[in-house]
């Protein structure tokens, strides 16, 4: 069944087209969307439809920073009925554990996780769709939306180090500059925001404790019992963990609150197993990876978790049929009409 989100993850899509005097009904018509199903937000459609629609519409409308030209003018109520209780939250921190604990009555495909080093803290992101694909404009959204919910919540108080992306630059910078006003870094090892610890635990002048037990409450009677699946949780939590090299059994059991017999026995169930979750994550992730020309082929072997080179070249060429170097010099030749690139390869799936 596939994954579905609120179509308020699409909000200012429309307005965003207009702006560009660019027609989205056969972009919307390809991914099997409407504009009738994008002015009810509380709709639910698929998450592969949304991340297709952002990456076709940057494609056809020549603008490559659709999906953060969404977030520029995206407000707190935005967040839908987790907007009361995000707007009085008492700190940015307890505003961000708002947004892990109620995702599924916003957008569950979105990974969260907030890392404390020192000083430092990252708060990375990262859109997971069902199938694997570029998330490159979902991606922008994503950040974009978040570093206006904390500039909402903080105001001038609100001065992050860096807005980090996996992915080249566009052409032109101007939005970019414009909405984060800040250091950006493109061909990063992750997706994020890089802020002071201290801006986690700095007090919102707006919060009312009363509004915000009320609103908890509230919340609390629409989760029921249709929560997100654990399988797509545990897969967001490989995404976000495997380029940290903590994407252990270990560690993606502590971040679903169960013990590693647990999650083993509840992958079983799901006819899953945890190494074939990670090798699925691996696929994806070292396609993109490979697409950056930043990233030597050492670097991309260490950030999937592999200490030795020849150690992922093999693990490549079991997946894809041709060594990384290969297929990254194959990606640059011009296909002739109709052939397929490496990427159509069929899958495979060794045992590890």
């Amino acid at each position: 069944m596939p994954k579905l989100v609120r179509a308020a993850v699409l909000t200012n899509y429309l307005e965003v087209t207009q702006y560009l005097g660019f027609n989205p009904r056969d972009v919307l018509a390809g991914v099997g969307l409407s504009k009738a199903q994008l002015q009810a937000p509380e709709h639910r459609i698929p998450i592969d439809a949304a991340v297709r629609l952002l990456e076709d519409s940057a494609a056809a409308s020549g603008c490559q920073s659709f999906g953060l030209s969404m977030a520029e003018s995206r407000q707190l109520s935005h967040f839908g009925v987790v907007s009361l209780l995000l707007s009085h939250q008492r700190t940015l921190r307890d505003a961000l554990q708002v947004l892990v604990h109620y995702r599924h009555l916003m957008n569950d495909s979105l990974a969260l996780f907030i890392e404390e080093a020192g000083k430092l803290v990252i708060i990375r992101e990262e859109v997971i769709a069902d199938s694997p694909m570029s998330c490159r404009q979902a991606n922008e959204l994503a950040i974009g939306v978040m570093f206006r919910l904390c500039a909402a919540l903080l105001g001038a108080h609100w001065q992050p180090y860096s807005v980090n992306f996996t992915h080249q630059p566009p052409d032109n910078l101007q939005l970019h500059r414009r909405l984060f006003g800040c250091k950006l870094e493109f061909g990063s090892e992750f997706n994020g925001i890089v802020c002071p610890n201290a801006s986690l635990d700095m007090t919102n002048p707006h919060a009312d404790p009363a509004m915000a037990r009320y609103a908890q409450s509230y919340l609390d009677s629409l989760l029921g019992h249709d929560g997100p699946s654990m399988l797509f949780e545990v897969r967001k939590a490989i995404y976000l963990l495997l380029p940290m090299g903590r994407a252990t059994i270990e560690q993606i059991a502590q971040t679903q609150g169960m013990n590693v017999r647990t999650l083993q026995r509840r992958l079983k169930d799901d006819g899953c197993a945890f190494n074939d979750l990670i090798n699925d994550v691996r696929r994806d992730l070292v396609l993109r990876y490979l697409d950056n020309p930043n990233y030597s082929l050492g670097r991309i072997a260490d950030m999937l978790g592999y200490s030795m080179a020849s150690s992922f070249t093999r693990w490549f060429i079991a997946q894809f049929g041709m060594p990384p170097a290969a297929w990254r010099s194959a990606q640059k030749q011009p296909k002739a009409h109709g052939e397929p690139g490496p990427l159509h390869h069929p899958a495979h799936h060794p045992d590890d």
